[in-house]
């Protein structure tokens, strides 16, 4: 979905969503890649203890602990209510400074409570702090249901690179997840909403499927992919009727062609031996004639 491949290292990352949209099933992907490719990073989880978020995300088959073990991942959990902006400002930048993350994952910011005039700066000071210092950034936010993830409380949405937005697609008495690109800077970006599946093998993005009423998602998908298949397999087997027909057809027009070739061959056949035979009289009836004038002239 993003023409580059995927966002720029040293960028910020913003992923946008309701409570249940997967926003820290997301993070937990952008972590272990990290990890996964030697490099370090620090998870500040504002909601979730460690080992509750290590377990929780374990369920999609991702295992942080082993990084964590490995040196490569470190975890900070602390409520933003304990410290206050400023000083929890200073703490991230020191546990920044000392293990020299490549990557870093806030989850979520919409935990910072207070005045947005107080809020706003220090989560601007953040952001920009990152980027100076060349960290890849991922940044969740929680929003309500009603605005799907198009705003951001603390209008930090001008200072992301790239932004993700998840939200519910309600339709047909279910619910289900739609992903898709509000910006990616400096590259081109697919402007469809992608059905995304929390499994056990962690998110799986689906291909996006148009029907005739428009985007379909879930079980409204799966009824329609159905009736497509039966609508083709019927007309793969009309079409297969007609061949078939067609086959035949040129079958029966083949062995009269063949019929009528053996039958001209033949009249060819017979029309050389008479010519043959023609000929052969002709030249009988010459020589005899020659024979016969040859006898008169000795006669006389």
């Amino acid at each position: 979905m993003l023409g580059a491949g995927g966002y720029y290292c040293g960028s910020s990352v913003l992923v946008t969503g309701s409570s249940g949209t997967g926003k820290t099933i997301f993070a937990a992907h952008f972590t272990d890649a990290a990890c996964r490719r030697g490099e370090r990073c620090i998870y500040f989880a504002f909601e979730e203890s460690p080992t509750q978020l290590v377990r929780n995300v374990r369920s999609v088959r991702i295992d942080l602990g082993r990084h964590v073990d490995a040196g490569l991942l470190r975890f900070e959990a602390a409520r933003p209510s304990l410290y206050g902006l400023e000083m929890h400002l200073t703490l991230m930048l020191r546990e920044v400074e000392r293990f020299a993350p490549a990557a870093v994952v806030i989850d979520p910011i919409s935990a910072f409570r207070g005045p947005t005039v107080e809020v706003h700066p220090t989560l601007m000071r953040m952001v920009d702090l990152l980027k100076v210092r060349g960290i890849t950034a991922l940044f969740t936010n929680l929003t309500s249901a009603d605005r799907a993830g198009d705003e951001t409380e603390y209008g930090l949405s001008s200072l992301m690179d790239t932004w993700i937005g998840l939200h519910d697609i309600e339709a047909n008495g279910e619910r289900n997840r739609g992903l898709y690109l509000l910006k990616a800077r400096g590259m081109s970006h697919s402007n469809q909403i992608r059905e995304y599946l929390l499994t056990e093998n962690g998110v799986q993005l689906i291909e996006p499927y148009i029907g005739p009423a428009g985007v379909l998602t879930g079980s409204a998908r799966a009824a329609q992919e159905a009736r497509e298949s039966a609508e083709t397999l019927i007309r793969e087997q009309e079409v297969g009727r007609k061949r078939r027909d067609i086959e035949r057809k040129r079958a029966a027009i083949a062995r009269e062609v063949a019929e009528l070739q053996a039958s001209l061959e033949a009249e060819e056949e017979e029309y050389k031996l008479l010519a043959t035979q023609a000929e052969l009289r002709e030249r009988a009836l010459a020589h005899e004639r020659a024979t016969m004038v040859a006898r008169r002239s000795t006669a006389e």
